[in-house]
């Protein structure tokens, strides 16, 4: 029996509820609504702009857990932006029969279908979908809000720590193997040749898997600026304003993503409200980096309109989420300054505590209540902070304290200011 397709205002209605929810569940959420369209037994999106979690996945487990960035990341180079193709490519350890797709956000698309062969009208109104929710989810990254931040911080400390573990364990067992294939009290010389060029091989593999970690967890600090003032071009480019740009080092340290983002969210804000002034001829944005931590320095020659502040309330927020510091002045006919410092490691996160252990497993709008908690406030009064009902919120708390594995809300708060969880302000 044929089912009809759906209708147009409820694909739209339904793929705006799949924007608004936690973006880490926002592959499940896009499974479901396209499943009638493309019958499928699991769905990957992959995107590189998400440091913490690049994948969001729903379907078949054995699939979804096993695929590796490095198949998702050879898929997504094969292919041009708006492009659709079906047909077989390894996926979880082996060759399937998937859809593919990427939309020109660079973010990949990767169905394993199920049943009869979808139709091309089917496959292009998702690929119209796709292109929806891959906007959604680079702007939701873009705005670095807190809650993103402290969730993206969370994964990418866990998955660094795994990474880490991992390489220690294996790069010791293959050294053994190669320090016992070289001795030549062994006999057998072309049996020890083949398991030494094995074993080195393996070696290899494991330094290249732990250098695609960190290209995909990292930005090179001048790239990050670099995306910055493009983004700012953009911000001011309707003005009579000169932006002037003061790039850090160009050999310094790599920066974690969530940092980048963040720094660059920052600016954003404080270039947009300077921006603003009525007599504001130029703005200063600067960079630098000891190693240690990225400061951010934002000025401008207006005659200091900007409330100080305001702006540095509304920046502080995505500040304190990464441990960092901020500061702001506006001086009468002398102008506004913003000045930030991002540390570049999260040293409770990065600690690999229980706390931040546990903290790896919430989605955005539970670390969001988790704030809230931490802040001593009721569920009504979060309710009216974030801006929905009193029952989502119970919902949201429900859900964190069985995640952290805790009775009451008095512990989950505990634990979330020992993961560094900052208070909601």
């Amino acid at each position: 029996m044929s089912t009809a397709p759906p209708r147009p205002d409820i694909l739209i209605t339904d793929t705006r509820d799949v924007l608004v929810g936690p973006l880490t569940e926002i592959g499940q959420r896009f499974s479901v609504l396209i499943d009638a369209l493309v019958p499928h037994s699991a769905l990957v999106v992959f995107t590189r702009e998400c440091t913490g979690r690049p994948r969001k996945v729903a379907g078949d487990p054995t699939i979804v857990d096993r695929v590796t960035i490095a198949e998702l990341d050879r898929i997504r180079t094969e292919l041009t932006a708006g492009e659709i193709r079906r047909g077989p490519a390894r996926v979880a350890g082996r060759d399937r029969d998937v859809c593919v797709m990427l939309d020109r956000t660079d973010t990949l698309l990767v169905l394993v279908p199920r049943g009869a062969r979808a139709s091309a009208a089917s496959l292009e109104l998702v690929r119209s979908l796709f292109t929806i929710v891959a906007t959604g989810i680079q702007l939701q990254v873009h705005s670095a809000s807190p809650a993103y931040l402290a969730e993206s911080r969370a994964a990418s400390a866990e998955r660094a720590r795994t990474v880490a573990e991992l390489t220690e364990a294996h790069a010791v067992t293959l050294e053994t193997i190669l320090a016992t294939l070289r001795s030549k009290d062994l006999d057998d010389g072309r049996a020890r040749a083949t398991a030494r060029e094995t074993a080195t091989g393996a070696l290899i593999a494991l330094r290249t898997a732990v250098d695609a970690h960190r290209e995909l967890a990292e930005e090179a600090v001048t790239t990050a600026f670099a995306r910055m003032h493009g983004e700012l071009r953009s911000l001011v480019r309707h003005r009579d304003l000169e932006l002037e740009m003061a790039a850090p080092p160009v050999h310094g340290r790599a920066l974690p993503g969530e940092v980048a983002h963040a720094a660059r969210a920052l600016a954003r804000g404080a270039v947009l409200a300077m921006s603003a002034q009525s007599e504001v001829t130029r703005i200063r944005v600067a960079w630098s980096c000891d190693g240690a931590q990225l400061c951010v320095d934002i000025r401008d020659d207006g005659r200091g309109e900007v409330d100080a502040a305001e702006l540095e309330r509304q920046l502080r927020d995505r500040v304190e989420t990464m441990g960092g510091t901020i500061e702001s002045e506006s001086t009468d006919g002398w102008g506004c300054r913003v000045s930030a410092a991002l540390p570049l490691d999260l040293p409770v996160l990065a600690t690999g505590g229980a706390a931040a252990d546990a903290l790896a497993g919430l989605g955005a709008r539970e670390i969001e209540v988790l704030e809230h908690l931490v802040a001593g406030r009721r569920n009504r009064v979060i309710a009216e902070r974030l801006g929905v009902s009193e029952s989502t919120v119970k919902f949201h708390v429900a859900s964190l304290m069985r995640k952290l594995d805790v009775s009451t809300r008095g512990e989950a708060a505990a634990l979330g200011a020992e993961a560094g969880v900052k208070a909601a302000g």
